[in-house]
């Protein structure tokens, strides 16, 4: 009980950690998209609020010269909407307030042209002031870091100097026109470096957070595999083994017979134990649907095998654990023509006929010495020779400078 239970609590967990390739990208950007998120939503509603304020200046008496203020409040406020909006559906956020900030900028050197000839008031602030601060979150929307800065700085300062030309440089404007420059550059300062900081945070996170499911994964894998060793030790120590003494004891038919049964069930846990196949039906397959089934499963592996088929219409139906075997072992045999030979000339060929079915899978890569794969690798011993052995069959391996052929035989009768 107390060694089960850290396999299966393990195993679940290990379940609940995604997979796939947009899944696993997705783990270092968990905590920053969800922190972006937040700060769109928060500068939507900041935005939304100091932009009624300078809408509704607007409205009221103008600076500018008759022709300018229409279209400069359309060029501004049009694409501040939009950003707006885009901040509170997620989508286009950069772009959209990206396009603001430069719009913000070309409006303000339009400023001095646009309200030539008019007489600001000292104590008062014409409507494109209250947006310098959405033109600096616009910034820390859009732009990297250095961008971000130099528009913090860029606009307050970028206001007071026209308006100073506006006012022709009359000293009275400086002392308030440096109070609201220097309100301004406080204030962007205060939303560049919150935004610096809590996205600096959640990269850390997600940093932290990667390396945890990293470090996670080889632990284990490096279980998985111990686990595997440990079934595989067992297998062999309990099923082989007594199979095997049951065999050496067999002196009568019944005891013959249930020596093979024994033997042919070790050699399908044997076969099974790098992938966890069960039994299923035992209905009967005939050779083409083996055919669509060896299909599917290189499909599963990462390739579309086109089977080439030469099937006798008495080809027989086989039944569906030996149907199974053979499609689990060709399965097995294409997927190391992907690892070892790239996948290189791989062919599959499925013939059946006079009561036998036999199944190739060829390949042109430069070929292995059998003798020399170890004997801890189950991808060939076990599941190909022994899985297909445990239902009567035979496989056999011809490789060399050519390629590598895994031939497959199986005959009515045999099982």
């Amino acid at each position: 009980m107390t060694a089960e239970a850290p396999v299966s609590v393990l195993d679940s967990a290990w379940g609940q950690i995604p997979h796939s390739r947009e899944a696993t990208a997705g783990i270092g950007s968990f905590t920053r998209t969800r922190v972006e998120r937040i700060i769109g939503i928060v500068a939507g509603f900041g935005s939304l609020a100091l932009g009624a304020q300078a809408f509704l200046t607007a409205l009221g008496p103008a600076e500018e010269q008759e022709g300018w203020h229409f279209p400069l409040m359309v060029f501004v406020f049009a694409p501040l909407a939009v950003m707006i909006v885009t901040c509170f559906i997620g989508r286009g956020v950069r772009i959209c307030a990206g396009i603001f900030a430069f719009a913000y900028v070309l409006a303000l050197i339009a400023w001095p042209v646009a309200a030539a000839g008019s007489v600001p008031d000292p104590a008062g602030q014409p409507w494109i002031w209250y947006l310098v601060n959405i033109a600096t979150l616009a910034a820390v929307l859009a732009f990297p870091l250095p961008l971000q800065i130099a528009w913090t700085v860029l606009c307050p300062l970028l206001f007071g100097l026209v308006r100073l030309i506006q006012a022709q440089f009359n000293g009275v404007f400086y002392p308030p026109l440096g109070l609201d420059v220097s309100f301004a550059l406080i204030l962007g300062g205060v939303i560049l470096t919150l935004g610096w900081m809590f996205r600096s945070v959640a990269a850390n996170v997600d940093e932290t957070r990667a390396k945890a499911v990293a470090s996670y994964a080889t632990a284990a894998a490096a279980d998985a595999a111990e686990q595997e060793r440990v079934a595989v030790a067992a297998l062999m120590h309990d099923s082989v083994l007594a199979a095997l003494i049951a065999a050496e004891r067999a002196d009568t038919p019944r005891a013959q017979t249930l020596a093979a049964a024994m033997a042919r069930e070790a050699l399908t846990r044997l076969a099974n134990t790098e992938q966890d196949a069960h039994e299923g039906p035992d209905e009967p397959r005939d050779a083409n649907m083996i055919a669509d089934d060896i299909a599917a499963g290189a499909r599963e592996v990462g390739v579309d095998v086109a089977i080439r088929r030469t099937l006798d219409e008495g080809s027989p139906a086989v039944p569906g654990r030996v149907a199974r075997a053979l499609t689990l072992a060709a399965t097995q045999a294409v997927a190391n023509a992907l690892q070892h030979a790239d996948g290189v000339g791989l062919a599959v060929t499925v013939t059946a006929g006079h009561g036998a079915i036999a199944i190739e899978v060829r390949d042109t890569g430069k070929g292995f010495d059998l003798s020399a794969v170890p004997d801890d690798r189950l991808g060939i011993r076990a599941s190909i020779f022994a899985r297909v052995a445990a239902v009567g069959g035979t496989a056999h391996i011809d490789s060399g400078h050519h390629g590598t052929i895994v031939h497959l035989d199986w005959r009515e009768g045999a099982a």
